[in-house]
């Protein structure tokens, strides 16, 4: 246990909020800035830079500058191995400034912050320098007349727009791969969590990354998220968020230089539980810990929970106890399971659905109610609807928050059904102890991971992205060099 007074040491920061750019902090260029509070007690953190179009255009032009003179790109492999691998020694050597950032910004708990996301981000910026020197060119096999070489080629600015529950996280699933390959990268972490995206920044250039190469300008989605994406020296976005404003990037893709959009979106994730799982009880503590984890604001929730009707009933009374294990509490108490949503707005957005839910004929096992009111944070119960049906608001939105729906099926055969109907298709989970049948869903199931018998194992290894409205492209794995990267053909003549 931490014996970290995680109190203290918030009371003492002072973070910088300036933007990132050519290996200096700036203002912004019109001076513009934001107050940043925390969720956990709506404090105020400190004045961030309001980032506008000349703001991110001056970053664009460093990381073009930066491409053009190849000073980065122009590395041996080796070299760019070397310089990523002193990076993520850095993340790890800052662990406890950055995760006490990432807490602050956003309101996960402190001991999942230390625990999970900065370990995680310096695992997978150390993956992707492992990889580097390990990915070959091709020959093609066209005969003896001639040798086509197909080679790997980085693509020039990557901009990398980044979301408010895994900010670091979500910033190293871009970075990773686009740094590798040799790219330059403009990052534009959420207005509601830039604290630890500038501060990897820093970071980055203390390891060897040269100026330029990585700059971070944070602001507003409509300011400088938009003319990010417009920007016509940027040759790809890389997106995490909403499925909403993943539509804007596709449009403003086709507004500037038809630039590459990679699109990681929403999720409505089944998880699927049949009668013929003898363990019921494990899997009612694992879909109320996956759902119930960073405060149920992950893409990949298992928000849609699908139970055969001959159990369901005594599932939901199974999740329902699991419930009050995530009370919600401080976020900077090392014991803390369940934190606070990351703002006012999000807040209201879970409780409307709430209301939705109980306004449609669910029932509500557990939770249901704000919490925490006197901290002045923002913190709601983990809640568990029963009686939800796949057409209802709850069932077929997003919800970002602590909130599941168990719905009730009979066969096999509407158990996918029902999984299948929805507009995303990010994640799943199929329980049964018959093989057969969890390899016969696991195939019928539209969705870019298939878990089964468990939830949420993940490595770096493997891709993560989904079907359908939940975007296009693969985060992690060496499939995302594939974003990152163009495919060049030389073709010689051999006479």
């Amino acid at each position: 246990m931490s014996t970290i007074d995680w109190t203290q040491r918030a009371a003492e920061l002072r973070p910088d909020g300036r933007s990132v750019i050519d290996g200096q902090r700036v203002a912004a260029q019109d001076g513009q800035t934001f107050d940043k509070h925390s969720p956990i007690d709506n404090r105020r953190l400190g004045a961030v830079v309001r980032g506008q179009a000349a703001d991110v255009d001056l970053a664009v032009r460093a990381a073009r500058a930066a491409f053009e003179d190849r000073r980065w790109a122009g590395k041996p492999p080796a070299q760019r191995k070397r310089v990523l691998q002193r990076f993520s020694e850095k993340i790890l050597a800052a662990k406890e400034e950055l995760a006490l950032l990432e807490t602050l910004d956003m309101g996960k708990p402190i001991q999942y912050s230390l625990a999970v996301d900065v370990p995680s981000t310096a695992r997978c910026i150390a993956w992707y320098a492992e990889a580097v020197d390990k990915i070959y060119d091709e020959i093609a096999p066209t005969g003896d007349s001639a040798l086509a070489l197909i080679t790997r080629e980085p693509m020039g600015v990557i901009g990398a727009i980044v979301p408010w529950n895994y900010p670091m996280i979500m910033a190293a699933w871009k970075l990773g791969p686009a740094l590798a390959a040799g790219n330059s990268v403009v990052l534009k972490p959420s207005e509601k969590s830039p604290y630890t995206a500038l501060r990897l920044a820093e970071l980055a250039l203390e390891a060897g990354l040269p100026p330029g190469v990585f700059n971070v300008v944070p602001g507003y989605g409509h300011e400088a998220g938009e003319a990010l994406a417009l920007h016509m020296e940027v040759d790809a976005i890389g997106f995490t968020g909403s499925t909403r404003v993943g539509r804007r990037m596709l449009d403003y893709a086709g507004r500037s230089n038809l630039k590459r959009v990679y699109n990681e979106l929403g999720g409505k994730s089944a998880f699927v539980v049949f009668d013929d799982f003898a363990d019921i009880q494990r899997a009612a503590r694992t879909v109320a810990g996956s759902m119930f984890f960073n405060q149920g604001e992950s893409c990949n929730a298992p928000s849609r929970v699908l139970v055969q009707a001959g159990i369901a009933e005594e599932f939901a009374r199974l999740v329902a106890a699991e419930a009050p294990k995530y009370a919600p509490g401080d976020p900077l108490n090392p014991t803390t399971e369940l934190g606070a949503l990351v703002d006012e707005t999000q807040l209201k957005t879970v409780m409307g659905y709430i209301d939705a839910g109980r306004d449609e004929g669910a029932r509500v096992m557990a939770g249901g109610r704000q919490a925490r009111t006197e901290t002045g944070g923002f913190y709601v119960e983990p809640t568990v609807f029963a009686g939800v049906n796949n057409d209802m608001k709850i069932a077929r939105e997003e919800i970002f928050g602590p909130v599941m729906g168990i719905i009730a099926f009979g066969t096999e055969a509407e158990a996918i059904a029902i999984a299948n109907r929805s507009s995303y298709g990010l994640q799943a989970s199929v329980w049964s102890d018959n093989i057969n049948r969890a390899h016969r869903v696991a195939r019928a199931l539209r969705a870019g991971t298939v878990h089964v018998n468990q939830y949420d194992e993940d490595d770096i290894t493997v891709p993560f992205g989904g079907y359908k409205q939940s975007g296009n492209g693969r985060d992690k794995s060496l499939h995302a060099f594939d974003k990152y990267t163009e495919l060049k053909t030389t073709w010689i003549r051999i006479d």
